[in-house]
């Protein structure tokens, strides 16, 4: 029960208990959309991202094109790659290409916290119990989810897949609340979100969302610049 794997598994069990939750919510938001609990429950496995499944999702119930997902994936999911660039700093010299190719299927913003806090090299067996186990709670709970919204009546399975929305509002109301530059690119992006919901209806829903969320963190980036440290001063 010592082994890097074990310990792994320990470590990620709290966020399967929150993945389980949260994706619960994102599987009735599926069959909702017209999904089978097959298809809702394969994209869980195939993803293991929240915000890209159900923006994914709603590409899907407006028709979208695969460019129009691919770009929504790109944009949302981006900041996958720069947390395993950070994450490469911490690895141990038995992480092989193999490891690391296998390992970065499951970086999401929970596991890379939690590897970023350990303080020793993180070897492949510790990531794949955390990541093992985190899976399985992201995955259950939308098969869970999925089945549930096929029974439950549609007043109930609506209020549920409400869930999805509350985990996304935890995420960004307490940064907006210590960052003003967070609190402008997150309600510039919802302005322009509204704005082509309402009043530009030729653009689909999947380049509405990226145009909002390019154009929101562009103006966030040129009004409020990170300043870089050198020689130890900002």
């Amino acid at each position: 029960m010592h082994s890097p794997f074990f310990k792994g598994m320990s470590h990620g069990i709290p966020i399967a208990l929150g993945y389980f939750s949260v994706s619960f919510g994102f599987g009735i938001k599926a069959v909702m959309s017209g999904l089978s609990v097959t298809a809702a429950s394969l994209i869980s496995l195939t993803n293991l991202t929240s915000a890209g499944q159900a923006a994914g999702v709603d590409v899907i119930a407006a028709g979208g094109t695969i460019f129009e997902m691919i770009l929504v994936q790109l944009t949302i999911n981006l900041r996958y790659s720069l947390m395993s660039l950070s994450l490469s700093q911490k690895l141990d010299k038995k992480f092989t290409m193999p490891h690391r190719l296998l390992a970065s299927y499951g970086i999401t913003d929970e596991i890379f916290a939690v590897c970023s806090s350990q303080t020793g090299l993180l070897t492949p067996a510790y990531m794949y119990g955390m990541i093992f186990i985190a899976t399985v709670g992201w995955v259950l709970g939308t098969f869970l989810g999925a089945s549930a919204g096929q029974i439950l009546p549609q007043s109930v399975s609506s209020a549920m897949g409400i869930v999805l929305y509350g985990m996304f509002l935890a995420i960004i109301i307490p940064p907006a609340k210590k960052e003003k530059s967070v609190l402008f690119v997150i309600s510039l992006a919802a302005a322009l979100s509204m704005v082509f919901y309402y009043f530009i209806q030729n653009i689909s829903a999947g380049f509405a969302m990226i145009i909002s969320a390019v154009i929101a963190a562009a103006a966030g980036a040129l009004l409020f610049p990170v300043r870089e440290n050198i020689g130890g001063q900002a």
